[in-house]
This record gives structure tokens, sequence and C-alpha cells, in this order.
């Protein structure tokens, strides 16, 4: 058990029973004959718009008449070939607004096709199964060295080693798997499909080495013994508030509070009533999360709510959930002595503005994450613009030697982002190493 506050209006913790129950998957596995129905409602569309809207650019239809023809072996292989981290982004993408947002279906007023569970049917199906694919390439004598095991490093390693580099990974955590291990939902996506999903990949013959942070002062190190090195990165830590009060203890950034709770598989005591602040996906996480341990969850949000970031399929789930929303809503302090006793803030209304004071427990900040700027400047000649890294279309730096994936490029996107962003800079990388050694 794991107590994020001490104060006395907290939350007992869930039993086993009642956790499985709140935190099961949302979008629970397909049966064999659910899916080959869900299968052969397809189109098959010629130039088929799922495709183009997937970032990984996996051939949609070909996997979906597989599972049709009960080709489950086949279907994984066709997504796999084209993303590796395909479970966890069948589990985790917001497919409403990618690839099945763009299905035909949704211009005849008809039901998209559920694409992101008959992958998730396929995919969880190959990995339980331990079904291999891909095979570690002919030998090239080039060492690569992957900064970071999220779903970008990930796939860089994993597509390196086919073409036969020799890769290791360097974890600052002690899993890896990043946003999937550490920062998803758990009701999306678990701890234990985390853990298999990395195993699978890294089991093609690239290693893994946890609890490795790399700092400016190991780079040095590290660019003697590799020939290139890829920065999966990521972001850093909650941006604070800037507010009075920040400090309080049950004040917690949205990030390291999605953190503990995976870490401690949900087993931790919250506020009765929490305040989130921000309006993006993150918040909505958090918000739900909290209210399936049973507190009284109010999200704040500057803006309105046609202005959220959230996506809108996130912001129902978590009014299902009870969640209330507050807009045009500004947080000034968070009032308490030692524990946090209320949120005041400022709201806009039609009349001007008006102070506000929300009673509350706990506070969460939503209000996005720190770039790791001063591990950037480590690096020599390396070009970072508003706290990303500038790459050319081989996801190359500045610095020859460096490439770079994922939230650490764009400043923090989807999983498939970063697994495409992964696997293109392994071909990047080996075009580069490479030149002039292919017969």
């Amino acid at each position: 058990m794991s107590v994020l506050t001490s104060n006395k209006n907290f939350l007992p913790t869930l039993s086993d029973v009642e956790l499985k129950e709140k935190f099961s998957n949302i979008k629970p596995r397909m049966a064999n004959s659910e899916a080959i129905v869900e299968a052969s409602r397809c189109l098959f569309c010629h130039d088929a718009p799922c495709i183009n809207a997937c970032p990984t650019s996996i051939d949609i239809p070909m996997f979906i008449r597989q599972i049709m023809s009960k080709n489950t072996k086949g279907a994984a292989k066709t997504i796999f070939t084209q993303n590796i981290l395909g479970k966890s982004c069948a589990h985790v993408c917001p497919t409403e607004v990618l690839c099945e947002g763009a299905c035909v279906y949704n211009n005849l007023n008809e039901k998209p096709i559920d694409i992101g569970r008959l992958q998730a049917f396929a995919t969880d199906y190959a990995v339980e199964n331990n079904l291999r694919f891909f095979k570690k390439g002919k030998s090239t004598g080039k060492k690569i060295a992957v900064i970071g095991g999220g779903p970008s490093g990930l796939a860089c390693a994993h597509e390196l080693t086919v073409l036969g580099h020799e890769v290791v990974v360097y974890e600052a955590n002690e899993k890896a798997g990043g946003l999937n291990t550490y920062g998803v939902a758990p009701y999306k996506y678990s701890n234990k499909d985390s853990e298999e999903e990395v195993k699978y990949i890294a089991e093609i013959g690239f290693e893994v080495k946890t609890n490795c942070p790399v700092t400016g002062a190991t780079i040095p190190e590290l660019e003697k013994k590799y020939d290139a090195i890829f920065i999966g990165a990521g972001l850093g830590k909650s941006k604070k508030l800037g507010i009075a009060g920040e400090d309080l203890e049950s004040v917690h950034g949205a990030t390291e509070f999605i953190h503990k709770l995976r870490k401690k598989e949900q087993k931790i005591q919250i506020g009765k009533t929490i305040v989130i602040v921000g309006g993006g996906n993150t918040a909505i996480d958090a918000a739900v999360e909290s209210s399936k341990l049973g507190a009284d969850v109010t999200v704040v949000y500057r803006r309105t709510e046609k202005e959220q970031k959230a996506y809108y399929f996130e912001v129902e789930l978590a009014k299902k959930h009870n969640v209330k929303f507050i807009y045009l809503t500004n947080p000034v302090s968070i009032l308490g002595n030692e524990f946090v006793e209320g949120l005041k803030c400022i709201q806009n209304t039609n009349g001007g503005q008006k102070d506000l004071i929300i009673p509350c427990d706990m506070v969460i900040f939503a209000t996005g994450q720190e770039k790791i700027i001063d591990f950037y400047k480590s690096i020599k000649n390396l070009e970072v613009t508003q706290g990303k890294i500038v790459v050319n279309k081989n996801f190359q730096t500045t610095n020859p030697k460096y490439f770079a994936g994922g939230d650490c490029i764009n400043g923090g996107k989807e999983v498939v982002n970063a697994a495409a962003h992964g696997r293109d800079a392994a071909r990047g990388i080996n075009e580069f190493l490479m030149r002039g050694h292919n017969d």
C-alpha cells in the first residue's frame, strides 16, 4: 500500500477484487466469433483511408481480411511488419480519431469498423502464444545505443536488430516500456500487458539495461563506445503551476500520480475530494482513475469545453464516471497549512471575473511536461528549438552521430507516432552507417 496523502480525509485502498473490477480493460477482448463477424463488415476499400490515417501505415484491410478468414497469425504478422508495438497501439491509440475516424462508414452514418479491438485480437494472440515473425539479421559489426526504453526506443532497437546491428537500450526506470508502463491509464493497458510486450519485442536479441539513466556525464563514454546513438528519452516531469501552496502535501503532478498508481498496482490512498487542473488527455486519465478509486473529482480548465485538448470520447468517459468540469477558471493558490484544504481560482463569467474556492483534499496538476533541455545541452552541436530536438527526414540530428524520435522531437503525441519515428529512425541509422558498405 502506498499513501499519497497523510491527510485524515483520505480514502482506504480498494480490495484486489474491487480493483480488478474497476480497472478491467474498458475495451474487452473480442471472442473469435465476434472478431470474424466484425471483420466481415469491412468493405476492403481500395486506397483505404484508414491506412493513411495510421502513422505506421499498417495495411488494415489486409489484416482484417486475414481475421475474417481465421488467419489470426497472418493478421498479427501484417500488423507487426509495420508496427512492432501494434499490441499496445491497439489498446492505447485514439483510434476514434485515427484509423476508425477515417473509416468510410462514418460517411454512411454507420458505426466504423472496430479496428482497434480487431488489432488487439490479433496482436494479443501473437504475444501470448509467442509467435515469432522476425529474426536478428546478419551482423554488420555496428553498435548502436538507444537512450530510452519507451515506444520509440523499442521500435528503433527492434528494427536495428532485424537489420543486423548490435543494440543496447538504456532505460532510466526499473522497467522499460515508457508511457505504456508508467503513463497510460491501467484500464486501457495493464502492467502485465506492457511487461509481456517489452519481453516479446526484446527477445529478438537486443539488450535492455534498466535503472541506467544516461546523463551529460556519461555521454562521452557512449560516444566512444557506439557508432550511432538514438535519443528516445521522452519528456520530463510535470510542469508546476507556479502558484502559492504548490509544495503542500497532497499536491501532485499528473505524470507522477499516474506513475505511482501504475507502479503500486492501484493500491494507493488518495484524497476524498480531488481537483485536477488541466484540460488534456492526461488530466482526464488522472480524473477517471481517481474516480474509480472512489474520489469526488472536479476538473478545472482555463478555457472553454470546445477548446479542451482532450479527445471528446475521453471527456465523455470522465462524465460517465461522475467527473465534474469547471471551465474558464484559473487556479490562483492552493489553500491549506500542512495539508490541502482547497483550490482558490478566478472564474471568468459573462459579467467579468469572480473568486471561486473549491474545497478539496488533493490537487493534481496536468498542465504539460517539462522538456529535458539540460540533457540536450550536454550533447555537442545538437540543435534544439522550443525544447524539441531538430531532425531531418531520416530523423538525424544536427550532430550526425545522433538520431531522435518520439516526444523529444514532437513535444508529446501518441504511442503510434513514437513507434513510427523509432522504426524510421532505425532505417535512417542503417543508411548512415552502411553507406559505402553494401555490396
